[in-house]
């Protein structure tokens, strides 16, 4: 199988994650649950990635990480914790339903800075949506679909100057592009282990920046201030109740040490190179659409694109039983993209690659879509 479904999961995860699982798996108590060496390793463990985390966003303060099971959970600990029901937010066509639906269940008042019909943002829409009661702006780094980037130095930018949080969805970004958020006026970004991290699923965050304060979203077990009948003040237990997952977070810091080695500047540029290569040999097939900004200098490795008339899910059957590729068709969880594209009822086919993709097997992925497209004519 060649696989290309990045955007939802890398596959293979780097050498020794899975070693660490493992090995936590076999030696790990809970951690923060106990002073035997067991609940302590579990406890380094833990530390030693939250350091981690904080270095990758820019954050001077490793407690200011809390981990949560994906950035799904962390969006809703950040939209839940910082807004409320009537307070005014704005956003953007591009988001994800880990945005948009804790937005919704909120109540806020949601404006959504309008995208074209190719995907691109209307940056001219932040100052006009602008209201007195706006509290935030919560939006994504990189479209899960058309993989074009939102300017997130123009964003923080505008919420400094108008003293809003910036919520960032770091889903499709962490770990392969930059990230700094004091330079970029970043309150709080979220993020997920499983994706550009190379981590195991089941692990993600969120790291909150100085002067941020965020009501607790789950209440329960903290392993301190037992007796108390509120969730304790200090982070990160503010934002973590119940056990951690200290075997998947060993597999996130290992994936973390492979990351620092490498060199996220490098997997960009492979991943983007494998991404541009793709886009070219397929860009002029008759009959193929591609969705997204393929003039941006910078932008995450996916491909979208449909093929005729023919239903997405369509098309990646085909591409998985005939020439065992594996992609992403549908919605992505993208419905105000998808209605932007025209591509509701359609969906769209996701081509995404990771550090482990070849130019062979996207040669080959290439090869697999021409002959589709010349069989739809």
């Amino acid at each position: 199988m060649i696989y290309l479904d990045n955007a939802a999961t890398t596959r293979p995860k780097p050498p020794g994650v899975a070693e660490a699982v493992v090995a936590a798996m076999e030696s790990y108590g809970n951690s923060g649950r106990g002073a035997h060496e067991e609940a302590l390793a579990a406890s380094r463990t833990v530390y030693a990635v939250r350091c981690r985390a904080a270095e990758l966003f820019g954050s001077k303060h490793p407690e200011r990480v809390a981990f949560t099971p994906n950035s799904t959970a962390a969006l809703n600990i950040a939209i839940a914790g910082a807004l409320g029901p009537g307070d005014h937010v704005i956003s953007t066509d591009r988001e994800h339903n880990s945005v948009l639906r804790p937005l919704y269940r909120l109540r806020a008042a949601v404006d959504f800075v309008p995208a074209d019909e190719n995907g691109q943002l209307d940056y001219s829409a932040f100052e006009r949506l602008l209201r007195p009661d706006t509290k935030a702006v919560v939006c994504t780094h990189a479209s899960n679909l058309t993989g074009d980037l939102t300017d997130i130095e123009f964003v923080g930018d505008f919420c400094r100057r108008h003293g809003l949080l910036f919520i960032l969805d770091a889903s499709q970004t962490a770990g392969v592009f930059p990230i700094d958020m004091e330079r970029q006026h970043i309150g709080v970004v979220c993020f997920t282990g499983h994706k550009g991290l190379m981590g195991p699923q089941g692990t993600g965050g969120l790291c909150v920046g100085e002067g941020v304060e965020l009501r607790p979203f789950l209440v329960g077990g903290t392993g301190v201030h037992s007796y108390s009948e509120t969730q304790p003040e200090d982070y990160p237990t503010r934002l973590e109740a119940g056990t951690l997952n200290s075997h998947g977070l060993a597999g996130l810091g290992a994936a973390l040490d492979f990351l620092k080695s490498t060199g996220p500047e490098t997997i960009r540029r492979h991943e983007q190179a494998l991404a541009r290569q793709f886009y070219e040999a397929v860009r002029d097939l008759p009959g193929v659409r591609v969705y997204g900004d393929f003039s941006a200098p910078e932008r995450a490795a996916i491909v979208a694109l449909n093929i005729g008339d023919l239903d997405s899910s369509q098309v990646s059957d085909e591409l998985a039983e005939r020439f065992g590729i594996a992609t992403r068709p549908g919605a992505h969880c993208a419905p105000r993209l998808h209605r932007c594209l025209g591509t509701v009822d359609q969906g769209a086919v996701r081509f995404s690659w990771s550090w482990f993709n070849t130019q062979e097997e996207t040669d080959t992925a290439a090869e697999a879509v021409a002959v589709l497209a010349k069989e739809a004519e």
